[in-house]
């Protein structure tokens, strides 16, 4: 037996020691030099954002030392036990694929060993990604990126309902609509002299396909043109309505009535001055016609009374 077989205190304190060995041991071998991840290691760190469009590009930058340089990188796709590597990277050689080369082969570029590129993007490339590497010296990294496919913006169409004067207010209610819905869409009003901006965002499941904006404005104010902006982190869409075209409706309506009536007045007046004028003319050619019947019956008259003279003598 050894010498603190015999002390229970003695005992207890050896293997405290030995495990306290054990775990400053593992806390080792899980870390390099620098304090960064070993090999093979997931880096703690969050992942880097990044946002794409689908149908665009998106380009993945390797942190740079000054002092080393990069002899490899492994590039890998997915979460957890789903990590799949896609390729490895080695100076001056070309990339050497190990897997998903069907998704992802005619579609990816390396620029150089501190950057990858993936093209033509579409929403099922969403996801973790990995680059695992080393430079000169032996410092190993890890470095993770979180990248957001997004779908493009709709382009927005605004729609016009229950448009009325009334008591010299202006009152519309406009429709921002787009023809189908996606994620995380934020939507604003923008134009002078509304009461507030409504902005509204969307960001759980599909967004809706219209939005509903109240407009009620004095009918005396100067308008402007009212925009609609669909966005998201990657995309933005606008459509835009001129407001005067509504609220100035009454006052168009009032200065074409008041030009009726004056066009009105004008034609009955036309109207009132051909009738005398006809009235007149008629009353003429009576008078004319009346005095020239009165002379071919004095006419007559005197030769009546030639014929009675012939007779008597």
């Amino acid at each position: 037996m050894g010498p603190c077989s015999g002390n229970p205190h003695l005992r207890w304190a050896s293997r405290l020691l030995g495990l306290l060995s054990l775990l400053f041991s593992v806390c080792r071998s899980g870390t390099n030099s620098d304090g960064g991840p070993a090999p093979g290691v997931q880096d703690s760190g969050a992942p880097d954002p990044l946002q794409g469009i689908r149908g665009g590009s998106v380009l993945f930058p390797l942190p740079k030392k000054q002092d080393a340089e990069l002899e490899e990188v492994t590039w890998g796709f997915g979460p957890g036990s789903e990590y799949r590597v896609l390729l490895r990277v080695r100076p001056g050689k070309a990339p050497i694929w190990v897997s998903l080369q069907d998704g992802y082969q005619q579609r990816v570029h390396v620029p150089n060993m501190t950057s990858l590129k993936i093209e033509n993007l579409t929403p099922e490339d969403s996801g973790l990604y990995r680059a695992r590497g080393s430079f000169t010296g032996g410092v190993d990294f890890t470095q993770v990126f979180h990248l957001t496919v997004y779908e493009p913006v709709p382009i927005p169409q605004i729609l016009v309902h229950s448009p009325s004067i009334t008591q010299g207010w202006c009152n519309v209610t406009i429709e921002c609509r787009i023809s189908w819905g996606t994620e995380d869409l934020k939507v604003t009003w923008e134009g002078k002299g509304l009461p507030r901006q409504l902005e509204e965002r969307v960001t759980l499941g599909p967004a809706p396909n219209s939005w509903n904006l109240a407009v009620h404005l004095p009918q005396s104010q100067s308008y402007t043109n009212i925009t609609c902006v669909v966005s998201n982190e990657v995309d933005q869409k606008t459509a835009t309505f001129d407001l005067g075209k509504v609220c100035h409706l009454g006052e168009a309506h009032g200065s074409l009535g008041e030009a009726i009536v004056v066009s009105l007045r004008g034609i009955l007046g036309s109207v009132v001055v051909m009738v005398l004028v006809l009235r007149g003319g008629l009353y003429l050619w009576k008078v004319h016609r009346k005095k020239k019947k009165m002379e071919t019956a004095r006419g007559a008259g005197s030769q009546e009374d030639y014929r009675v003279r012939d007779c008597d003598i």
